[in-house]
């Protein structure tokens, strides 16, 4: 059972997420809030699997409650679901430790896959916003940092995460195995001094590392 909480000011959208997911099987929706103002306490109380969080909410508005979550929690997967799909808000929210970043106009069934896939260890995107995130790296690929001694093995698991894969993705694309993986990120945590993934793609972006 995948349990939830919803941010989202909308009260009509707020409520077809909350019937959508409640009818769908493995999935609950625990609370659905309007905006993030006690975003550290509902967390704490609730110990949901997944939040869906809007980002344009009156108060406390969706990237700083992520940072709020963030702040105490690298464990609990946070899924954006938003209408805005500009590079500032998609940065923002990927350096903040976001678990995936997904449009509004999503199909339902579509973003019940996309909740399971954060879940599960994935980076969930809208083809658009993956887009983007490529476009982002390709404008400051000419100006890299400190590579942190990242072997080019290691580089090439790197980008696969950035780009969303999840560990069996991974393996299927470099052909080896998970358990190699795994061997290959817990090398770049140490090396870029991180315990997540999603640490580890702020970290790339902010370093210029890929």
């Amino acid at each position: 059972m995948t349990r939830l909480l919803i941010y989202e000011d909308n009260p009509q959208l707020r409520e077809g997420l909350t019937m959508l997911i409640n009818g769908s099987e493995g999935f609950e929706v625990l609370a659905a809030f309007k905006n993030c103002n006690s975003v550290e306490e509902e967390v704490k109380a609730f110990k949901p699997d997944v939040v869906l969080m809007d980002i344009d909410m009156p108060g406390t508005n969706g990237i700083e409650g992520l940072k709020k979550i963030r702040k105490s929690s690298e464990d609990v997967k946070v899924l954006m679901l938003t209408v805005f799909d500009d590079n500032k808000n998609v940065f923002e929210a990927i350096s903040n430790g976001a678990n995936g970043y997904v449009l509004k106009k999503t199909a339902p069934a579509k973003l019940l896959e996309y909740i399971q896939e954060a879940q599960t260890g994935g980076a969930p995107m809208t083809s658009s916003i993956a887009t983007q995130v490529l476009k982002m790296f390709s404008s400051i690929h000419s100006d890299k940092g400190d590579n942190y001694d990242l072997s080019e093995r290691e580089k090439q698991v790197l980008q696969l995460l950035v780009n969303g894969y999840s560990y069996k993705m991974i393996a299927s694309e470099m052909f080896i195995a998970i358990d190699t993986v795994r061997s290959h990120i817990k090398k770049i945590y140490e090396k870029l001094h991180v315990n997540s993934k999603s640490e580890a793609v702020a970290k790339a972006f902010k370093s210029r590392i890929i």
